[in-house]
């Protein structure tokens, strides 16, 4: 039988005649970009000035980036401290960012900046946050480049071949593995359109969406993390990464079903909804208005001192 896999690039730049950039940096980039973009479109379907989310972003993203870097070197601190010192925790471009840490250290930068600019929080969150997981996913693909964050051996058709010198210890004799980023990135991509689908339906409350995406991104994570096979720091004898896994997808859904609804009365109805309601008090303003007029009409009728009594009578004058 043929054994079909998928090639690992040969190296992890990218060369574009003088530039030789680096893959990793530049899936990052373009996940950025995306990620903006696709938030900038969402702020005009809901009526906020696009420019806002330009300026989030430029605070937001790079706050998101250490966050996920001090995420990874916490708690692969050990790896860090026996290699060539703790130089290597700035070396970012050779791959290693913990993705809670930046979505926690982003979304937290992302909130502060929204209020000084006067954001609406839920509303902005509910936009912004489909672009999370779009920029995770064109991120992924830096690590096909450096040939990281594959999983456990197989010789299933789509499994990727893996060069001698960047497989662990124990694998040196197989050659494919799983393409564990790929399962992520293509996770992440049916994360992005269940996001947008969950909010044109509004069913949560502004700035809930929020808690969907941490519970779906913890549920793909926690069988991703499971298959993969790179060092690792341990709990108990299981990878930190399954327990936050863990830990986040239970906390998202308590608080989903707890204080994620929507419910009539809460003060988060539509626009639609809202509109509504001025209308009618409108209606009874004018009819209120409407009732003086007449009874003032009445009583200034010549001789309509009677009627005058009589409008009085009336229950509700």
């Amino acid at each position: 039988m043929i054994h079909l896999f998928i090639p690992s690039p040969d190296s992890s730049s990218i060369t574009l005649g003088p530039l030789e950039l680096r893959a990793y940096g530049l899936m990052i980039a373009l996940g950025v970009i995306a990620a903006v973009e696709l938030a900038r479109r969402r702020f005009v379907q809901r009526g906020l000035d696009p420019d806002d989310m330009t300026v989030i972003a430029m605070w937001a993203v790079p706050a998101g980036l250490v966050g996920a870097r001090l995420y990874h070197v916490i708690t692969d601190w050990r790896r860090f401290a026996e290699d060539d010192g703790w130089f290597e925790a700035v070396k970012i471009w050779n791959g290693g960012l913990g993705i809670p840490g930046g979505v926690i250290a982003g979304v937290i930068v992302g909130v502060l900046v929204a209020r000084h600019r006067n954001v609406p929080i839920g509303p902005g969150i509910d936009a912004a946050i489909p672009g999370v997981p779009l920029a995770q996913a064109i991120g992924r693909l830096g690590n096909w480049f450096n040939q990281e964050l594959f999983g456990e051996p197989t010789t299933v058709p789509w499994a990727l071949e893996i060069d001698p010198e960047h497989r662990p210890v124990g694998y040196l004799d197989y050659q494919t593995f799983h393409p564990t980023f790929a399962y992520e990135a293509l996770w992440n991509l049916a994360l992005v359109g269940v996001l947008i689908w969950i909010d044109k339906r509004r069913v949560l409350r502004p700035g809930y969406l929020l808690a969907v995406y941490v519970a779906g991104y913890s549920m793909g994570r926690l069988w991703v993390e499971l298959l993969r096979i790179d060092p690792a720091s341990l709990i108990l004898g299981i990878r930190v990464n399954v327990w936050m896994s863990v830990i986040a997808f239970v906390v998202s859904v308590v608080v989903l079903v707890l204080f994620g609804r929507r419910r009539p009365g809460d003060g988060t109805e539509e626009p639609a909804a809202a509109d509504d309601t001025d209308d009618t008090d409108g209606g009874e303003a004018d009819a209120g208005d409407g009732g003086a007029d007449d009874a003032e009409g009445t009583t200034s009728e010549p001789g309509g001192e009677p009627e005058a009594t009589a409008t009085q009578s009336e229950p509700g004058a």
